[in-house]
């Protein structure tokens, strides 16, 4: 009997932590503190130091601060968008059901508080590029990202600062933090677009003016192609200034995952396929941070 007890009593809690995690999107907040840590490592130490560069109080403020920051952008952007998801992605709905839309008010603010403080801590220049950060994640969610291009554009700016404001507050090796920046970028604002193209039915159904809905798929995959365009040149360009392993790297693992993408969203027509190239854009990203220890200043 004390057992059943005791398991109905953990149950609620578990949910509520898995749902927290989903909410605030924990896996990718993972991937970014990694991806700081990783330019932290090899490229602002230039892996002089190896692991124990991460013995630094004022990256893991830094670090910290961008978490904090980003988990409330995810709180925020669900909290406007509760009866859009529904019909776009029902199966991830939080907000409403586990956590509560107050409760998730509070949250946001929490993160917030938390990131601006320990941004604070480290700089006053950090703490007010943040506070900038916090303001146009709002009106993103708020406004935004209901129109066409603007929207995108304002979450790959803001993926690329993420992962450019290392480079901003130690000030080494800033050329190489933004080219990354600079990928990060193009990465995100296709993938911007691409989700866009999956969710038209609900953002339609709310009045949202987003690219697919204005220009339509077609020109729509033709504005794709245009940044892919873009992105590639970059790529390219960066395969024939190193000459080394990172090169190889480029050229063996990357190229090809564009061109794989280029091909898949030529023939995309249904949300399934759109879902698809969701995910490709993702591992797109994974392959460009999974460079990061072949670049060597």
């Amino acid at each position: 009997m004390q057992d059943k007890t005791t398991k109905r009593q953990i149950h609620p809690f578990i949910t509520f932590a898995i749902d927290f995690a989903k909410l605030i999107r924990l896996y990718n907040l993972v991937i970014l503190v990694g991806t700081q840590a990783m330019l932290k490592i090899f490229i602002i130490d230039e892996a002089r130091y190896g692991v124990q560069s991460l013995a630094d109080t004022y990256f893991w403020l830094l670090a910290m601060a961008t978490f904090c920051i980003a988990a409330a952008g995810y709180v925020i952007n669900d909290y406007y968008d509760v009866k859009i998801d529904v019909i776009n992605k029902p199966e991830r709905v939080v907000i409403g059901r586990t956590i509560k839309r107050r409760t998730a008010l509070i949250i946001n603010f929490t993160f917030n508080f938390l990131g601006l403080a320990l941004s604070m801590a480290l700089h006053y220049a950090i703490g007010l590029i943040n506070l900038g950060v916090i303001f146009l994640l709002w009106w993103y969610s708020n406004n935004l990202k209901r129109l066409p291009l603007v929207g995108n554009a304002t979450i790959a700016f803001l993926s690329a600062l993420s992962v450019s404001l290392a480079g901003f507050y130690y000030q080494k090796n800033t050329p190489y933090i933004l080219m990354y920046g600079l990928f990060a970028f193009f990465i995100s604002l296709v993938r911007e677009i691409v989700k866009d193209m999956e969710d038209v039915k609900g953002d339609a159904t709310f009045g949202c003016r987003t690219l697919p809905i204005v220009w339509g798929l077609r020109r729509t995959k033709e504005v794709v192609f245009v940044f892919l365009a873009i992105f590639t040149t970059l790529v390219l360009s960066t395969f024939v200034s190193f000459g080394n392993i990172f090169s190889v790297y480029l050229g063996v693992v990357l190229v090809p995952a564009v061109s794989i993408f280029i091909y898949e969203m030529a023939r995309a027509d249904t949300k399934q396929s759109f879902e698809r190239l969701s995910t490709l854009c993702k591992i797109m990203m994974l392959l460009g941070v999974s460079s990061i220890p072949w670049l060597g200043p």
